[in-house]
């Protein structure tokens, strides 16, 4: 844990031991490489998000994984620990709307270090689909593009995920760069447009992490401010994902309460901020207003 923490900065594979239990009470305990990840969370965090690299180290049971991102809590405390639940239950949103969507699975993670110099710690945390895996499911390949705008990806999947931005308080994200987007490409369809999937909304502010600031270049005060930042849409295409919005109000809320392990007032804070997402949509003038008037034209 020492060695990890002090070369955090570098982002560097380093030799570790995973261990768990499956369903049948076998225990599985192989060497893996995991390194961190994250520009400003290797900076900010005490353990900032970590990868773990199955396939390119000894691990003959967990290789099939290939690599994994394992998102931690970046401080302790608990409001650091309702950060990573909250984050996961986006991506759980996000898996109601499309199979294109990272899968996620909570886990409860002991953190023990070889050499005994560091505390032993419990959190929760969260695991992270592969992005091969993730485009394979969909019949699909990772593509590595830069300088692709927003608008040359699929604009059924692009108008989805941008509403699906918006909804949740969530600016920092970018196609050209690409910044936190995956881009895949249908594997059997030569000319089809790349699918721009999202993944990291620790920014967004639905989850209201005290270390989230939106860019000064959007002009909002805070990431609870919420921006659509999509191109322009018909009033028929933003009727039709409006739809798709509200069919799933119900599951998504059941998502936020359902949670256990979060606390009353941050499921409250949640819904909160969903509701006036909401009452946009159940509006024309509003959906005219925040998706075409105010979207982006460049």
């Amino acid at each position: 844990m020492r060695k990890l923490l002090a070369d955090k900065k570098k982002g560097e594979y380093q030799p570790a031991t995973i261990s768990f239990k499956l369903p049948d009470s076998s225990e599985v305990k192989e060497s893996i490489q995991i390194k961190t990840r994250g520009n400003f969370r290797r900076d900010y965090c005490y353990i900032p998000p970590l990868k773990l690299d199955f396939k390119n180290h000894p691990s003959p049971k967990l290789k099939k994984l290939h690599q994994l991102k394992l998102v931690t809590p970046c401080r302790a405390g608990s409001d650091y620990e309702q950060y990573v639940l909250k984050e996961y239950l986006i991506y759980k949103m996000f898996n109601l709307f499309t199979e294109m969507s990272f899968r996620v699975r909570l886990i409860n993670i002991n953190f023990v270090d070889s050499k005994g110099k560091k505390k032993p710690f419990e959190s929760y945390g969260f695991l992270v689909e592969d992005v091969d895996d993730m485009a394979k499911r969909n019949g699909c390949k990772e593509a590595d593009i830069v300088n692709l705008h927003t608008e040359s990806t699929d604009r059924d999947y692009m108008t989805l995920t941008a509403v699906f931005q918006y909804m949740i308080g969530n600016t920092d994200w970018a196609v050209p760069v690409p910044h936190n987007i995956k881009l895949v490409t249908p594997k059997k369809a030569d000319n089809a447009k790349p699918f721009a999937v999202p993944y990291d909304f620790d920014y967004s502010g639905i989850v209201n992490a005290n270390y989230a600031v939106p860019s000064p270049d959007l002009g909002i005060l805070s990431v609870r401010d919420r921006l659509y930042r999509g191109f322009p849409r018909t009033i028929s295409e933003l009727k039709k994902v409006s739809a798709l919005f509200i069919d799933n109000k119900e599951k998504i809320y059941s998502l936020i309460n359902d949670c256990k392990s979060l606390t009353h007032r941050n499921k409250k804070d949640m819904t909160d901020y969903l509701d006036e997402f909401y009452r946009t949509l159940s509006r024309d003038a509003d959906i005219k207003t925040v998706f075409i008037d105010g979207a982006r034209r460049s």
